[in-house]
């Protein structure tokens, strides 16, 4: 991500009750982190077990003519089954059920709702309506707000100070400052890290002359560990459900910032190819994490 030039800020969002020109129209690029709305996300709710409906019985008793059909159809149906597992352990990849290449699926590294992503490929967005991908571990229990002070993610060398972000007089979500490069903005109208709900952190990808804190936050994948130092003490340890690349003209608004009854966390960069005319990135990469464990600060 670029510096704006002097007096402009990145594309982004306008508070309530302030007009927000469509995408699209003359002059309006699209946002650089989505617009920071926290309402729930759409729920979509599985649809209800029918019980089948009863089939009539066969009325009167059977001749032997019929008991020899019957014996004869057992025979035939005992064949099929055997040459059926003939052919299942020969093949076992193909006769795979949904469920068992879901699971392959999140081995790969990335949440169904993200995938097929996995190693060497490249991340997806996902649909509009999928919800937050889910940590392979139980939620923790939610803590007081507490404002963090420190990023650390092991599996990519992140060890950042945090610095929080507003808005700017346009209504857009300020960015960290691009002349440190190795800071992480916490966005302070939403949930604190270890709180109900979504935690939002920004970071650059790069600088006009080098990389920055989120330069591989796309390397991140299902099961890895982030950790936020609080101000209170503690550790909130949260942990990756999936990563997410979006375009941003169609940003994840509900996923990223809809209410969440746990701790959760959304780290959001920059990515995807650059665009010299607008100076911008065209996509966000997006990591989801749940908080499952916690622990006090070592001093």
């Amino acid at each position: 991500m670029t510096t704006p030039p002097p007096g402009q800020y990145p594309p982004g969002q306008y508070p309530p009750g302030q007009p927000v020109p469509p995408y699209g129209a003359p002059g309006q690029p699209p946002p650089v982190y989505g617009q920071p709305v926290f309402h729930p996300a759409p729920v979509v709710y599985p649809q209800a077990y029918q019980e089948p409906e009863p089939q009539p019985q066969a009325q009167g008793g059977g001749t032997a003519a019929i008991r020899g059909v019957l014996i004869l159809a057992a025979i035939a149906g005992i064949v099929t089954v055997v040459v059926g597992v003939f052919f299942i352990i020969g093949s076992p990849e193909e006769y795979q059920s949904p469920a068992r290449q879901t699971l392959k699926i999140r081995s790969d590294g990335l949440a169904p709702t993200v995938g097929p992503g996995g190693t060497d490929q490249p991340l997806t967005q996902a649909a509009a309506t999928a919800p937050p991908p889910v940590a392979p571990l139980p939620a923790a229990p939610a803590m007081q707000p507490s404002s963090p002070k420190r990023l650390i993610i092991p599996k990519i060398g992140v060890s950042a100070p945090i610095k929080s972000v507003g808005t700017d007089k346009s209504g857009a979500i300020e960015t960290p400052p691009i002349n440190n490069h190795n800071l992480v903005g916490w966005y302070r109208g939403g949930p604190t890290a270890g709180e109900p709900g979504p935690a939002v952190m920004l970071g650059h990808k790069d600088t006009t002359t080098r990389s920055a804190v989120f330069t591989r936050l796309h390397e991140l994948r299902h099961g890895d560990t982030i950790e936020v130092v609080r101000m209170d003490g503690t550790v909130a340890i949260f942990t990756v459900g999936g990563v997410e690349q979006a375009n941003k003209q169609t940003f994840p608004t509900d996923r990223v910032y809809g209410s969440q009854d746990n701790a959760e966390l959304r780290l959001i960069t920059c990515g995807g190819s650059y665009n010299h005319n607008t100076g911008h990135y065209v996509d966000n990469v997006i990591v989801y994490a749940t908080m499952t464990s916690t622990r006090y600060a070592e001093d």
